[in-house]
């Protein structure tokens, strides 16, 4: 095992589950070049999509508990043992929250053919139509998911759920809403853009408690007539459990260094995001937060 004075011994790898140009990714790359800065070996990022976006989970979980094998992930690694059945991990005990990235808000879109305008107006038509509207998502767990769940269980409506698979799993959600095929979903806005400016989409509300730096014209969902709803996504990393707390600590403060960087916040300002500041004991308290707040609203759906 390393000395954490002499950590890292080896380069890093920074394991991805959903696939190039998402956002994981995108933050995972920024993130990779400043840490090379700061440590004498290069830190690499690797995707591993596919197995409903539990292969990346899986490969961490079972690597070496010796810091050099981290996972960078979303929200979902907090709510995904709340939600999906058989996972060949426990989301929270087979690994260590080790460092908070950045948080930002989805955007809730329907398809143009749905002829929904307004948010109320979709949760009236599902009032109306109660399991005949559908979802979509980026897989059971996942935070488009959670998120979803918890509006529907807020507005008090019922919908079917359509979650996608695969290593493009959010991109083919936002295509199948596009192209009518489901009602409703939540996206990373970036992802989203093009289909609302082309009027493929119709963007109803974004989903923080603050407007999108990305969508100022957009209104959030507590303000389109959902009162109170905010569901972020936000990223962090997280390592084997076992790995030595001081190794752990070497990251954590590397990792807040490197957000600290104007031109990594100049890039995540760009991007619509918001640095998240936590200690690494902070972050851990927060995503047992998050996973125990998942599994009390999803248990109430079932």
């Amino acid at each position: 095992m390393p000395s954490p004075t002499r950590f890292p011994t080896r380069s890093v790898r920074l394991i991805e589950p959903f696939g190039r140009g998402g956002g994981p990714d995108e933050i995972a790359r920024k993130l990779a070049a400043e840490l090379t800065k700061r440590w004498a070996h290069p830190v690499q990022v690797e995707n591993h999509p596919g197995a409903g976006s539990t292969a990346a989970p899986k490969l961490v979980a079972n690597a070496a508990p010796d810091g050099h094998t981290l996972l960078v992930t979303t929200s979902a690694q907090a709510y995904s043992g709340a939600v999906a059945s058989g996972l060949p991990y426990d989301p929270l005990r087979d690994f260590v929250a080790v460092a908070p990235l950045t948080t930002q808000p989805y955007v809730l879109v329907v398809g143009r053919q749905a002829g929904i305008g307004t948010l109320l107006e979709l949760l009236a038509a599902a009032a109306a139509k109660p399991e005949e509207l559908t979802f979509g998502s980026s897989g059971v767990g996942t935070a488009t998911h959670v998120g979803l769940e918890k509006m529907n269980l807020q507005a008090g409506i019922r919908a079917a759920h359509v979650p996608v698979q695969g290593a493009d799993s959010i991109v083919e959600t936002i295509a199948k809403t596009a192209d009518g095929l489901t009602t409703y979903a939540m996206s990373p806005i970036s992802i989203a853009s093009p289909l609302i400016r082309d009027g493929r989409l119709r963007a109803l509300g974004t989903t923080t408690a603050q407007r999108s730096k990305l969508l100022p014209e957009v209104p959030t969902i507590a303000e389109a007539g959902l009162a109170g709803y905010d569901h972020p996504i936000w990223y962090g990393i997280w390592a084997p459990a076992g790995t030595p707390p001081l190794v752990i600590e070497t990251i954590a403060r590397a990792v807040a260094g490197a957000l600290a960087d104007p031109g990594l916040l100049a890039w995540i300002d760009l991007h619509g995001g918001y640095p998240m500041t936590m200690s690494q004991a902070e972050f851990a308290a927060f995503v047992l937060s998050e996973a125990e707040s998942a599994s009390r609203f999803i248990g109430s759906t079932k």
